[in-house]
Protein backbone atom coordinates (compact mmCIF):
# COMPACT_ATOMS: atom_id res chain seq x y z
CA UNK A 1 0.00 0.00 0.00
CA UNK A 2 2.90 2.23 0.94
CA UNK A 3 4.60 1.81 -2.56
CA UNK A 4 1.59 2.97 -4.25
CA UNK A 5 0.90 6.04 -2.38
CA UNK A 6 4.48 6.64 -3.06
CA UNK A 7 3.91 6.08 -6.68
CA UNK A 8 0.88 8.60 -6.78
CA UNK A 9 3.20 11.02 -4.69
CA UNK A 10 5.98 10.53 -7.49
CA UNK A 11 4.00 10.80 -10.61
CA UNK A 12 2.56 14.44 -9.13
CA UNK A 13 6.20 15.94 -7.86
CA UNK A 14 7.85 18.83 -9.79
CA UNK A 15 4.80 20.42 -11.23
CA UNK A 16 4.95 24.41 -10.55
CA UNK A 17 2.16 25.84 -9.01
CA UNK A 18 1.26 27.49 -12.19
CA UNK A 19 0.39 23.71 -13.83
CA UNK A 20 -1.87 23.11 -10.92
CA UNK A 21 -3.66 26.48 -11.59
CA UNK A 22 -3.92 25.86 -15.25
CA UNK A 23 -5.46 22.54 -14.71
CA UNK A 24 -8.22 24.02 -12.02
CA UNK A 25 -8.81 26.15 -15.02
CA UNK A 26 -9.64 23.31 -17.10
CA UNK A 27 -11.34 21.31 -14.76
CA UNK A 28 -13.52 24.32 -14.53
CA UNK A 29 -14.26 25.11 -18.04
CA UNK A 30 -14.45 21.43 -18.55
CA UNK A 31 -17.24 20.26 -15.69
CA UNK A 32 -19.50 22.09 -18.57
CA UNK A 33 -18.53 19.89 -21.39
CA UNK A 34 -22.29 18.38 -21.74
CA UNK A 35 -22.94 19.69 -24.90
CA UNK A 36 -20.44 17.51 -27.28
CA UNK A 37 -21.44 13.14 -25.69
CA UNK A 38 -25.25 14.23 -26.24
CA UNK A 39 -25.29 16.90 -29.35
CA UNK A 40 -26.12 13.67 -31.47
CA UNK A 41 -28.57 12.44 -28.92
CA UNK A 42 -29.98 15.44 -28.90
CA UNK A 43 -30.46 16.23 -33.05
CA UNK A 44 -31.66 12.77 -33.08
CA UNK A 45 -34.41 12.45 -30.10
CA UNK A 46 -35.41 15.90 -29.96
CA UNK A 47 -34.85 17.64 -33.33
CA UNK A 48 -36.06 14.29 -34.94
CA UNK A 49 -32.66 14.49 -37.53
CA UNK A 50 -31.64 11.92 -39.52
CA UNK A 51 -28.57 10.11 -39.08
CA UNK A 52 -27.05 11.32 -42.06
CA UNK A 53 -28.03 15.08 -40.77
CA UNK A 54 -26.60 14.14 -37.43
CA UNK A 55 -23.40 13.38 -39.32
CA UNK A 56 -23.90 16.72 -41.32
CA UNK A 57 -24.23 18.94 -38.15
CA UNK A 58 -21.19 17.06 -36.41
CA UNK A 59 -19.37 17.83 -39.78
CA UNK A 60 -20.08 21.74 -39.13
CA UNK A 61 -18.75 21.17 -35.69
CA UNK A 62 -15.27 19.73 -36.76
CA UNK A 63 -15.17 22.50 -39.78
CA UNK A 64 -15.66 25.23 -37.08
CA UNK A 65 -13.03 23.12 -34.72
CA UNK A 66 -10.48 23.57 -37.78
CA UNK A 67 -10.76 26.90 -38.01
CA UNK A 68 -10.62 27.59 -34.22
CA UNK A 69 -7.74 25.62 -34.05
CA UNK A 70 -5.95 27.92 -37.02
CA UNK A 71 -6.52 30.70 -36.31
CA UNK A 72 -6.16 30.21 -32.47
CA UNK A 73 -2.73 29.22 -33.40
CA UNK A 74 -2.19 32.35 -35.72
CA UNK A 75 -3.69 34.96 -32.65
CA UNK A 76 -1.59 32.94 -30.12
CA UNK A 77 1.61 34.02 -31.58
CA UNK A 78 1.06 37.41 -32.00
CA UNK A 79 -1.12 38.52 -28.81
CA UNK A 80 -0.28 35.79 -26.28
CA UNK A 81 -1.54 32.83 -24.74
CA UNK A 82 -3.70 34.73 -22.47
CA UNK A 83 -5.77 37.16 -24.38
CA UNK A 84 -6.91 34.52 -26.92
CA UNK A 85 -8.00 32.60 -23.77
CA UNK A 86 -9.92 35.04 -22.45
CA UNK A 87 -11.88 36.46 -25.31
CA UNK A 88 -12.69 32.56 -25.82
CA UNK A 89 -14.10 31.78 -23.09
CA UNK A 90 -16.04 35.29 -22.38
CA UNK A 91 -17.25 35.03 -26.27
CA UNK A 92 -18.70 31.80 -25.99
CA UNK A 93 -20.49 32.14 -22.90
CA UNK A 94 -23.54 34.22 -25.24
CA UNK A 95 -23.34 31.63 -28.00
CA UNK A 96 -24.18 28.65 -25.95
CA UNK A 97 -27.01 30.70 -23.93
CA UNK A 98 -28.46 31.12 -27.31
CA UNK A 99 -27.62 27.93 -29.14
CA UNK A 100 -31.05 25.70 -28.46
CA UNK A 101 -33.04 28.14 -30.13
CA UNK A 102 -31.86 27.17 -33.16
CA UNK A 103 -33.78 24.30 -33.65
CA UNK A 104 -34.16 23.76 -38.06
CA UNK A 105 -30.90 22.15 -39.59
CA UNK A 106 -29.32 24.77 -41.15
CA UNK A 107 -29.43 27.13 -38.61
CA UNK A 108 -27.90 24.92 -36.53
CA UNK A 109 -25.43 23.63 -38.16
CA UNK A 110 -24.26 27.50 -38.79
CA UNK A 111 -24.54 28.15 -34.93
CA UNK A 112 -22.53 25.41 -34.11
CA UNK A 113 -19.60 26.31 -36.56
CA UNK A 114 -19.55 29.78 -34.81
CA UNK A 115 -19.67 28.37 -31.57
CA UNK A 116 -17.05 25.70 -32.41
CA UNK A 117 -14.48 28.30 -33.56
CA UNK A 118 -14.70 30.68 -31.37
CA UNK A 119 -14.30 27.76 -28.54
CA UNK A 120 -11.40 26.13 -30.17
CA UNK A 121 -9.71 29.23 -30.74
CA UNK A 122 -8.88 28.20 -26.78
CA UNK A 123 -6.85 25.35 -27.10
CA UNK A 124 -3.56 26.21 -28.93
CA UNK A 125 -3.61 29.05 -26.78
CA UNK A 126 -4.49 26.90 -23.67
CA UNK A 127 -1.50 24.29 -24.88
CA UNK A 128 1.53 27.18 -25.14
CA UNK A 129 0.06 27.96 -22.28
CA UNK A 130 1.02 24.73 -20.58
CA UNK A 131 4.61 24.61 -21.67
CA UNK A 132 4.81 28.62 -20.80
CA UNK A 133 3.80 27.49 -17.07
CA UNK A 134 5.47 24.54 -16.51
CA UNK A 135 9.12 23.13 -15.45
CA UNK A 136 10.74 22.50 -18.54
CA UNK A 137 11.88 18.52 -17.74
CA UNK A 138 8.37 18.09 -16.75
CA UNK A 139 6.54 19.58 -20.00
CA UNK A 140 4.97 15.52 -20.60
CA UNK A 141 3.42 15.57 -16.77
CA UNK A 142 1.91 19.11 -17.40
CA UNK A 143 0.35 17.99 -20.19
CA UNK A 144 -0.91 15.01 -18.35
CA UNK A 145 -1.84 16.93 -15.55
CA UNK A 146 -4.05 19.47 -17.66
CA UNK A 147 -5.57 16.40 -19.72
CA UNK A 148 -6.42 14.82 -16.32
CA UNK A 149 -8.06 17.73 -15.57
CA UNK A 150 -9.94 17.91 -19.01
CA UNK A 151 -11.26 14.25 -18.05
CA UNK A 152 -12.24 14.66 -14.20
CA UNK A 153 -14.63 17.76 -16.16
CA UNK A 154 -15.53 14.82 -19.04
CA UNK A 155 -16.10 12.55 -16.72
CA UNK A 156 -18.56 15.04 -14.28
CA UNK A 157 -20.07 16.48 -17.20
CA UNK A 158 -22.24 14.18 -19.46
CA UNK A 159 -22.90 12.64 -16.17
CA UNK A 160 -24.30 15.89 -14.89
CA UNK A 161 -25.42 16.46 -18.69
CA UNK A 162 -27.24 13.58 -18.45
CA UNK A 163 -29.23 14.35 -15.26
CA UNK A 164 -29.88 18.09 -16.91
CA UNK A 165 -31.40 16.14 -19.91
CA UNK A 166 -34.28 14.63 -17.94
CA UNK A 167 -35.79 17.72 -17.42
CA UNK A 168 -34.65 19.96 -20.56
CA UNK A 169 -31.24 19.47 -23.30
CA UNK A 170 -31.58 23.37 -22.91
CA UNK A 171 -30.23 22.70 -19.61
CA UNK A 172 -27.01 21.46 -21.05
CA UNK A 173 -26.43 24.45 -23.18
CA UNK A 174 -27.03 26.81 -20.11
CA UNK A 175 -24.86 24.62 -18.18
CA UNK A 176 -22.08 25.02 -20.18
CA UNK A 177 -22.16 28.88 -20.67
CA UNK A 178 -22.18 28.72 -16.79
CA UNK A 179 -19.02 26.86 -16.46
CA UNK A 180 -17.11 28.93 -19.10
CA UNK A 181 -18.14 31.87 -17.30
CA UNK A 182 -16.57 30.27 -14.16
CA UNK A 183 -13.41 29.34 -15.56
CA UNK A 184 -12.80 32.87 -17.12
CA UNK A 185 -13.21 34.52 -14.13
CA UNK A 186 -10.35 32.05 -12.28
CA UNK A 187 -8.15 32.31 -15.40
CA UNK A 188 -8.40 36.17 -15.55
CA UNK A 189 -7.91 36.34 -11.44
CA UNK A 190 -4.62 33.62 -11.61
CA UNK A 191 -2.93 34.71 -15.15
CA UNK A 192 -3.62 38.10 -15.76
CA UNK A 193 0.50 39.69 -15.81
CA UNK A 194 2.03 36.24 -14.58
CA UNK A 195 5.54 35.67 -16.05
CA UNK A 196 6.33 31.76 -17.43
CA UNK A 197 9.21 29.95 -17.46
CA UNK A 198 11.72 31.00 -20.13
CA UNK A 199 14.57 28.41 -19.92
CA UNK A 200 14.41 25.55 -22.17
CA UNK A 201 15.47 22.07 -20.73
CA UNK A 202 17.43 20.21 -24.26
CA UNK A 203 16.92 16.81 -22.37
CA UNK A 204 13.73 16.75 -23.10
CA UNK A 205 13.89 17.29 -26.78
CA UNK A 206 16.25 14.11 -26.92
CA UNK A 207 13.91 12.05 -28.86
CA UNK A 208 12.54 14.92 -31.23
CA UNK A 209 15.71 17.06 -31.73
CA UNK A 210 14.92 21.02 -32.51
CA UNK A 211 18.16 22.42 -32.72
CA UNK A 212 17.77 23.71 -36.09
CA UNK A 213 16.72 27.17 -37.36
CA UNK A 214 13.31 27.66 -36.96
CA UNK A 215 10.68 27.07 -39.92
CA UNK A 216 7.00 27.03 -40.64
CA UNK A 217 4.71 24.45 -38.95
CA UNK A 218 2.99 24.30 -42.32
CA UNK A 219 6.60 23.45 -44.57
CA UNK A 220 7.83 20.73 -41.91
CA UNK A 221 7.41 18.13 -43.95
CA UNK A 222 7.89 15.31 -41.19
CA UNK A 223 5.38 17.25 -38.92
CA UNK A 224 3.09 17.45 -41.34
CA UNK A 225 3.21 13.62 -41.83
CA UNK A 226 2.91 13.58 -37.85
CA UNK A 227 -0.38 15.66 -38.03
CA UNK A 228 -2.10 13.46 -40.65
CA UNK A 229 -1.67 10.29 -38.33
CA UNK A 230 -3.05 12.18 -36.06
CA UNK A 231 -5.80 13.56 -37.50
CA UNK A 232 -6.24 9.50 -38.62
CA UNK A 233 -6.44 8.59 -35.08
CA UNK A 234 -8.38 11.30 -34.61
CA UNK A 235 -11.03 10.33 -37.15
CA UNK A 236 -10.86 6.57 -35.62
CA UNK A 237 -10.61 7.47 -32.04
CA UNK A 238 -13.32 10.37 -31.28
CA UNK A 239 -16.23 8.01 -32.84
CA UNK A 240 -16.43 8.19 -28.76
CA UNK A 241 -17.75 11.13 -29.18
CA UNK A 242 -20.06 10.77 -32.23
CA UNK A 243 -21.36 6.90 -33.10
CA UNK A 244 -20.31 5.68 -30.12
CA UNK A 245 -23.39 7.46 -27.85
CA UNK A 246 -25.61 6.57 -30.11
CA UNK A 247 -24.14 3.00 -30.83
CA UNK A 248 -25.30 2.87 -26.84
CA UNK A 249 -28.99 4.06 -27.71
CA UNK A 250 -30.13 1.97 -30.53
CA UNK A 251 -28.27 -1.35 -29.84
CA UNK A 252 -28.06 -1.25 -25.81
CA UNK A 253 -31.38 1.10 -25.60
CA UNK A 254 -29.44 3.16 -22.55
CA UNK A 255 -31.03 6.32 -21.63
CA UNK A 256 -29.21 9.72 -21.48
CA UNK A 257 -28.19 9.23 -17.81
CA UNK A 258 -26.74 5.26 -18.63
CA UNK A 259 -24.68 7.23 -21.16
CA UNK A 260 -23.38 9.61 -19.33
CA UNK A 261 -21.93 7.25 -16.81
CA UNK A 262 -20.10 5.24 -19.05
CA UNK A 263 -18.77 8.19 -20.75
CA UNK A 264 -17.82 9.54 -17.28
CA UNK A 265 -16.24 6.22 -16.22
CA UNK A 266 -14.10 7.17 -19.46
CA UNK A 267 -12.96 10.08 -17.34
CA UNK A 268 -12.39 8.42 -14.33
CA UNK A 269 -10.31 6.00 -15.44
CA UNK A 270 -8.07 8.43 -16.96
CA UNK A 271 -8.18 10.70 -13.85
CA UNK A 272 -7.09 8.04 -11.56
CA UNK A 273 -4.38 6.13 -14.16
CA UNK A 274 -3.27 9.02 -16.34
CA UNK A 275 -0.45 10.43 -14.16
CA UNK A 276 0.83 7.67 -13.29
CA UNK A 277 0.80 5.51 -16.19
CA UNK A 278 2.79 8.44 -18.08
CA UNK A 279 5.45 8.12 -14.68
CA UNK A 280 5.90 4.78 -15.67
CA UNK A 281 6.13 5.09 -18.98
CA UNK A 282 7.75 8.45 -20.40
CA UNK A 283 11.07 7.71 -18.55
CA UNK A 284 11.80 3.50 -19.70
CA UNK A 285 9.53 3.17 -23.31
CA UNK A 286 10.60 5.29 -26.18
CA UNK A 287 7.87 7.83 -27.10
CA UNK A 288 7.25 6.03 -30.62
CA UNK A 289 7.13 2.41 -28.74
CA UNK A 290 4.36 4.50 -26.18
CA UNK A 291 2.30 5.53 -28.89
CA UNK A 292 2.56 2.67 -31.10
CA UNK A 293 1.13 0.50 -27.80
CA UNK A 294 -1.33 3.41 -27.02
CA UNK A 295 -2.66 3.43 -30.43
CA UNK A 296 -3.22 -0.40 -31.22
CA UNK A 297 -4.83 -0.56 -28.13
CA UNK A 298 -7.53 1.77 -28.95
CA UNK A 299 -7.88 0.02 -31.90
CA UNK A 300 -8.69 -3.09 -30.06
CA UNK A 301 -11.14 -1.71 -27.86
CA UNK A 302 -13.51 -1.24 -30.99
CA UNK A 303 -13.09 -4.14 -31.80
CA UNK A 304 -14.48 -5.33 -28.47
CA UNK A 305 -17.67 -3.55 -29.41
CA UNK A 306 -18.41 -5.97 -32.07
CA UNK A 307 -19.14 -9.09 -29.40
CA UNK A 308 -22.09 -8.87 -26.89
CA UNK A 309 -21.30 -9.92 -23.79
CA UNK A 310 -23.44 -7.31 -22.12
CA UNK A 311 -23.00 -4.18 -19.98
CA UNK A 312 -20.23 -4.90 -18.59
CA UNK A 313 -18.15 -5.70 -21.55
CA UNK A 314 -18.87 -2.20 -22.93
CA UNK A 315 -16.97 -0.69 -19.64
CA UNK A 316 -14.24 -2.90 -19.78
CA UNK A 317 -14.08 -1.76 -23.77
CA UNK A 318 -14.45 1.58 -22.52
CA UNK A 319 -11.51 1.00 -20.49
CA UNK A 320 -9.25 -0.23 -23.10
CA UNK A 321 -9.81 2.59 -25.12
CA UNK A 322 -8.87 5.36 -22.06
CA UNK A 323 -5.59 3.50 -21.26
CA UNK A 324 -5.18 3.59 -25.16
CA UNK A 325 -5.81 7.60 -24.90
CA UNK A 326 -3.32 7.43 -21.82
CA UNK A 327 -0.84 6.40 -23.60
CA UNK A 328 -0.96 8.67 -26.84
CA UNK A 329 -2.71 12.01 -26.63
CA UNK A 330 -0.49 13.28 -23.88
CA UNK A 331 2.79 12.34 -26.50
CA UNK A 332 0.80 14.11 -29.11
CA UNK A 333 1.45 17.55 -27.95
CA UNK A 334 4.52 16.83 -26.02
CA UNK A 335 6.49 16.32 -29.90
CA UNK A 336 4.30 19.21 -31.27
CA UNK A 337 5.81 21.29 -28.27
CA UNK A 338 9.32 20.10 -28.96
CA UNK A 339 9.03 20.43 -32.37
CA UNK A 340 8.56 23.72 -32.40
CA UNK A 341 10.99 27.29 -31.46
CA UNK A 342 9.96 29.71 -29.02
CA UNK A 343 8.93 31.93 -31.60
CA UNK A 344 6.36 29.63 -33.45
CA UNK A 345 5.18 27.05 -30.96
CA UNK A 346 1.43 28.59 -31.45
CA UNK A 347 1.74 27.56 -35.01
CA UNK A 348 2.81 24.54 -34.27
CA UNK A 349 0.38 23.78 -31.46
CA UNK A 350 -2.19 25.35 -34.02
CA UNK A 351 -1.85 23.00 -36.49
CA UNK A 352 -1.29 19.70 -34.35
CA UNK A 353 -4.90 20.73 -33.06
CA UNK A 354 -6.39 21.73 -36.06
CA UNK A 355 -5.05 17.79 -37.62
CA UNK A 356 -7.32 16.46 -34.45
CA UNK A 357 -10.00 18.94 -35.10
CA UNK A 358 -9.92 18.41 -39.63
CA UNK A 359 -10.84 15.02 -38.44
CA UNK A 360 -14.06 15.77 -36.94
CA UNK A 361 -15.57 17.42 -40.23
CA UNK A 362 -15.32 14.38 -41.84
CA UNK A 363 -15.34 12.08 -39.21
CA UNK A 364 -19.10 11.63 -37.59
CA UNK A 365 -20.75 11.59 -41.32
CA UNK A 366 -18.58 9.07 -42.10
CA UNK A 367 -19.54 6.99 -38.74
CA UNK A 368 -23.30 7.94 -38.66
CA UNK A 369 -23.17 6.71 -42.66
CA UNK A 370 -21.12 3.83 -41.91
CA UNK A 371 -23.66 2.93 -39.11
CA UNK A 372 -26.87 3.84 -41.21
CA UNK A 373 -26.10 1.41 -43.92
CA UNK A 374 -23.60 -0.89 -43.24
CA UNK A 375 -24.18 -1.23 -39.66
CA UNK A 376 -22.28 -1.23 -36.53
CA UNK A 377 -20.28 -3.98 -36.64
CA UNK A 378 -18.67 -2.70 -40.10
CA UNK A 379 -17.78 0.57 -38.59
CA UNK A 380 -16.26 -0.69 -35.18
CA UNK A 381 -14.01 -3.37 -37.45
CA UNK A 382 -13.19 -0.53 -39.72
CA UNK A 383 -12.23 1.77 -37.02
CA UNK A 384 -10.16 -0.58 -35.11
CA UNK A 385 -8.45 -1.42 -38.46
CA UNK A 386 -6.90 2.53 -38.91
CA UNK A 387 -5.86 2.88 -35.31
CA UNK A 388 -3.62 -0.45 -35.59
CA UNK A 389 -2.45 1.11 -39.35
CA UNK A 390 -2.09 4.68 -37.35
CA UNK A 391 -0.06 2.74 -34.65
CA UNK A 392 2.48 1.53 -37.24
CA UNK A 393 2.75 5.01 -39.27
CA UNK A 394 4.04 6.69 -35.56
CA UNK A 395 6.74 4.34 -34.77
CA UNK A 396 7.61 5.31 -38.65
CA UNK A 397 7.37 9.04 -38.54
CA UNK A 398 8.94 9.49 -35.19
CA UNK A 399 11.71 7.00 -36.28
CA UNK A 400 12.06 10.31 -38.95
CA UNK A 401 12.35 13.06 -36.97
CA UNK A 402 14.63 11.54 -34.38
CA UNK A 403 17.10 11.24 -37.32
CA UNK A 404 16.23 14.36 -38.81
Amino acid sequence: MNTIVRLYIKSYNGLSPAAWLLALVMLINRTGSMVIPFLGIYMSSELNFSKTQVGLVLGCFGLGSVCGSWLGGWLTDRFGNFKVQTWSLMLTIPLFLITPHFRTFESLSLMIFILTLVADIFRPANSVSVAKYAKPENITKAYSLNRMAVNLGFSIGPALGGFLATFSYDWIFYGNAMAAGVAAIVFIYFFKDKEGNKKIDQSVRAEIPTNKPAKSAYTDSLFILFNILCCLFSMAFFQLLSTLPLFYKDVYAMDASQIGLILGFSGFVIVLFEMVLVHLVEHRFSVKQIMFWGTAIAGFSYWMLNLDFGILWLYLAMFFLSVGEMLTLPFTATIAIQRASLQNQGAYMGFNSLAFAAANIVSPFLGTFTAEHFGYNTLWTITGCVLICTSFGFIWVITKMKSA
